[in-house]
């Protein structure tokens, strides 16, 4: 018998042999004995030692040979229940138990962190699972991104492999969708298309490189009048934009005689920004007559969009009673709030009018509040907004609006609305470069002059004024005379005091300290311990 068992021994098999049927109670003591004595062990897992399985598999043999008595014959039946009726109580509840707790986990020594799930109480369907558990796991993915890296023989396809495989696919299908990013794509590539810079020797290859941007552009162009005029709205709006900026016309100027009705056309289908648009060349008279009542009813109607430009424009007109508006204070802040909850880098314009209206106040309308006129110029200058970022520099250089004197802060802000060409802002930097702030930045002589350069090209007066007194002194750069005097000469011009009493008066300047000093940084007049503010750059500066 025992032969037999092995022989059909199945390590996948089910815990017993065979299940009690429905009239026979599973819990029957007699029964659950009779049946745990005829059931197989199953193996152990994987991570077990093979003496360890037979050993155990052995003791199940001598257990089964234990019950026969000297003559081979099995006890009797009642002997058998005397026997184990006492127990039977016990193991049934300890096989139920069994059957409903999760199985017994156990980590290897082979493989710390990988549990080991013992396989011999599991039913046949978990088996195979439990097995799988205890193998090792697959490898942790690659954070760093190394399987990522191109190899040495990859390349990326070429500018004009790219466009042509995008005009195949677009050729392919009928789908507006599909044609109108390819326009845009043509649009885009003929915007960073290189143009070699025209000298004698490549006239004829800067020819060539214009005729191909030209090509592309008439391209992009007929692909969006044909889906335009099939009423598609994305291209009646981004034809009227080409338009606008005059991308597809004659010499490149600005066509708003056909930009105007391809906004109104898309407007009509719903497009938010062609109805901003159509509203802004109705109050400007850009391809149409000067109309305010239907600059007003395009901007309503972008504003029913939630297009924050609109909204803005509308609180503006409110606000101080354009567009044959009559004033009406409430209603303007009321356009503003929701302008400024929907703004985008593109409109953050309501955030920095909030900011100003909280900022002085408006009577029975907006109350001052400091604290939140700041935080709504904190939002601005996240977005990018140049104005918002300048003023934020100034309220953390003198302490304005409740804002701590704090020279990095300052100067962070500074920098954002200087990387947008800001001229105060730039020129702002150069009186913080001229003195520096000890742990925050350096001093910088050469930085001061570059940032005062900028300032000066953008059509700042006094910055004008002081890219002279550098070039004439020599701070940051070489002395250059006649340069300064023609940098005096244009601050002069537009009204500049002190540059026209440097172009009247002669020789060269003694104060503050000759070459490579704009303050008496000798230390005859100490600044205040600890003042690096603009207050206390500028009481010994001969230029700020």
């Amino acid at each position: 018998m025992q032969a037999n068992r092995d022989s059909h021994y199945n390590p996948d098999g089910p815990l017993f042999d065979s299940y009690p049927s429905p009239r026979q109670s599973q819990y029957d003591p007699r029964l659950s004995t009779a049946l745990a004595s005829n059931s197989p062990q199953l193996p152990l897992d994987s991570f077990n030692s093979r003496e360890r399985h037979a050993s155990r598999y052995d003791s199940t043999s001598s257990r089964h040979a234990a019950r026969k008595n000297t003559n081979g014959a099995p006890p009797s039946a009642n002997g058998f229940v005397a026997d184990e009726f006492q127990q039977s109580d016990q193991q049934s509840l300890m096989a139920r138990q069994a059957r409903l707790q999760p199985p017994p986990v156990s980590y290897s020594d082979e493989d710390q962190g990988s549990p080991t799930v013992t396989s011999s109480i599991l039913p046949r369907n978990l088996s195979a699972r439990a097995r799988s558990v205890g193998r090792r796991p697959p490898p942790q993915p690659l954070l760093d991104h190394s399987h990522l890296r191109p190899g040495n023989q990859a390349s990326l396809l070429s500018h004009e492999a790219t466009l042509e495989l995008y005009r195949t696919n677009a050729k392919k299908t009928q789908d507006p969708e599909v044609q109108f990013e390819f326009a845009v794509f043509m649009i885009d590539a003929s915007k960073s298309m290189p143009i070699p810079v025209e000298t004698s020797a490549n006239v004829i290859e800067v020819e060539k490189a214009v005729e191909k941007r030209d090509d592309l552009i008439r391209e992009a162009i007929s692909l969006l009048k044909r889906l335009a005029d099939r009423g598609h709205g994305a291209s009646q709006y981004f034809l009227a934009d080409c338009y606008a900026n005059g991308i597809g016309t004659t010499k490149g100027k600005q066509d708003f005689d056909r930009a105007y009705p391809l906004f109104v056309l898309a407007a009509k289908h719903g497009h938010p920004d062609a109805s901003y648009r159509a509203g802004t060349c109705c109050e400007n008279g850009w391809g149409c007559r000067r109309e305010s009542a239907k600059a007003i009813q395009f901007f309503r109607k972008a504003a029913a969009s939630l297009h924050p430009g609109a909204m803005y424009r509308l609180g503006i007109a409110e606000l101080n009673g354009e567009l044959s508006l009559s004033k009406r204070p409430k209603e303007g802040v009321k356009w503003l709030k929701r302008s400024a909850e929907h703004s985008t880098p593109e409109f953050p314009h309501a955030l920095h009018e909030l900011a100003l209206l909280h900022e002085r106040g408006v009577d029975n309308v907006v109350f001052v509040d400091y604290e939140y006129a700041a935080e709504l110029l904190a939002q601005a200058a996240e977005l990018g907004y140049a104005p918002s970022a300048y003023r934020l520099g100034e309220c953390y250089e003198y302490g304005k609006m409740g804002c701590p004197q704090d020279p990095a802060l300052s100067i962070h802000y500074y920098n954002i609305a200087a990387q947008q060409n800001h001229r105060d802002a730039c020129f702002a930097l150069t009186a913080w470069y001229l003195v520096g702030s000890p742990g925050v930045l350096p001093q910088s002589d050469t930085e001061a002059f570059l940032w005062a350069m900028k300032a000066a090209e953008a059509g700042l007066t006094k910055a004008m004024y002081a890219v002279g007194y550098f070039l004439e002194v020599g701070i940051g750069t070489q002395p250059n005379m006649n340069e300064a005097l023609q940098w005096y000469r244009k601050a002069a011009d537009l009204g500049d005091k002190r540059a026209a009493q440097r172009l009247k008066g002669s020789g060269p300047i003694q104060q503050p300290g000759g070459h490579g000093a704009v303050l008496r940084r000798d230390g005859n007049v100490p600044s205040p311990p600890g003042n690096t503010t603009k207050a206390g750059k500028d009481k010994d500066c001969v230029i700020m």
